[in-house]
């Protein structure tokens, strides 16, 4: 769904080990990395989306994580000129994204990211909490950024 700014919206998956490393995915068929992340169709609930991008994404179930907190309001990106379009008749400039901070309590030989007929990831690795802020496309480093931000008070609790 495309809002009348232009924005889809998106939810987005920062998902935790045991040892607060960060699920780190590759776009199939291509050289960029990100967390996993997808739109809200049209009927479902953010939290909805969210299971549904982790059991299309990553193979994960709702009882292979706990939800430890989201974030209240919609982040922002922009994308760069050269990838606004028109989709549906409705221009697309960008994702307007709910986060959620997921801990994964099973162990990685729950994880498959070929569960989903079409992958998302080709490869994907576990990396330091703060890395992807080092590593993601610049234009959605600032949702990144925040989305972190929110989360890391939350990394120290017990879960």
């Amino acid at each position: 769904m495309i809002d009348q700014d232009g924005y889809r919206e998106n939810v987005g998956i920062v998902l935790v080990n045991s040892d607060n490393n960060v699920f780190w995915g590759r776009r199939a068929g291509t050289s960029f990395w990100q967390m996993p992340q997808g739109g809200i169709e049209q009927g479902e609930t953010p939290q909805e989306a969210m299971l549904r991008e982790l059991s299309e994404e990553v193979g994960l179930q709702p009882d292979h994580v706990r939800v430890i907190h989201r974030t209240n309001d919609w982040l922002h990106y922009r994308l760069p000129e050269s990838r606004v379009r028109s989709i549906n008749g409705k221009k697309f400039v960008g994702q307007k994204q709910i986060w959620y901070l997921l801990k994964f309590i099973k162990n990685d030989n729950y994880i498959n990211i070929n569960f989903f007929n079409e992958p998302e990831f080709d490869c994907w690795k576990w990396i330091n909490f703060w890395e992807p802020l080092e590593l993601v496309a610049r234009f959605k480093k600032t949702v990144y950024e925040s989305a972190l931000k929110t989360f890391y008070p939350f990394l120290d609790k017990e879960f």
